[in-house]
């Protein structure tokens, strides 16, 4: 099975190419987990699941007495690593052999302690990335800050998303460093948003060679989709070949 972490610039396309990866995957593979770790959290509507039921979706952090009940009754001590098996599905929203986590985001150190809420999403990410048997997409957002030195390994793909701009670029060669240094072994770009020959160059000369797996062209559909509150636009067109490309460039990777 694959495991792909999916980051990249605020606005490059991210959730459009995590959501359309999910789709592909659910074909292939027999358990996708969709699991939003970006603050923003578009994805749920991005693979079709009605944004009300997104809403009544609290993210996995801020469930406390969940949190407490698996982290040994929230007392002083807790469980480094407890058991959160059951939440996968519990506390996930199925839409076909796809289910979808909100996870939240990592709490930042002062005044309050949220070592037990930290530890508690790191073991769910971990009880993910070691499951043999599922395909996973991590939605990163622009920090890959839920993924420890542990968690880390499993990934089998970091991929990250870069639209032709010089601060996309940037975002994209910090992300690659940071991944690097948790142990991620394997790191993609994708070119998106690439509207003709120059932007496509841009982008090579700074991130070539053969870590691009792939270009995906603008599309009006997409970027008007884009200012809507439902689902983003269909996989179809350009957006599906290209993705078809990336999808296939990824299994070999794996294989």
């Amino acid at each position: 099975m694959i495991k792909i972490a999916v980051s990249g610039k605020g606005g490059v396309g991210k959730t459009t190419v995590a959501s359309s990866l999910v789709k592909l995957l659910a074909r292939s593979h027999k358990n996708v987990y969709a699991v939003d770790a970006d603050p923003d959290a578009c994805l749920a509507t991005a693979v079709g699941i009605p944004y009300e039921d997104v809403c009544n979706l609290k993210p996995l952090v801020e469930m406390k007495d969940l949190i407490d009940e698996k982290s040994s009754g929230g007392g002083a001590f807790f469980a480094l690593n407890p058991n959160v098996d059951d939440i996968l599905n519990e506390y996930s929203i199925p839409i076909g052999n796809i289910k979808f986590l909100r996870m939240g985001g990592i709490k930042q150190g002062g005044t309050a302690c949220y070592c037990r809420e930290n530890s508690f999403l790191h073991a769910l990410m971990s009880s993910l990335l070691f499951d043999k048997e599922s395909a996973v997409i991590l939605d990163m957002g622009a920090g890959i800050e839920h993924l420890t030195r542990g968690t880390a390994r499993s990934v089998d793909i970091m991929l990250v998303v870069v639209e032709p701009s010089r601060n996309s670029i940037n975002t994209a060669l910090l992300v690659e460093k940071l991944a690097e240094e948790l142990g991620i072994l394997t790191v993609k770009f994708i070119g998106n948003k690439v509207r003709n020959e120059k932007e496509k160059e841009f982008i090579q000369k700074h991130l070539g060679g053969n870590r691009i797996i792939g270009f995906i062209p603008f599309d009006d559909d997409i970027w008007e989709s884009s200012m809507e509150s439902g689902p983003t636009a269909e996989l179809g067109g350009a957006l599906l070949k290209s993705m078809n490309e990336i999808h296939e460039n990824l299994l070999r990777e794996v294989d």
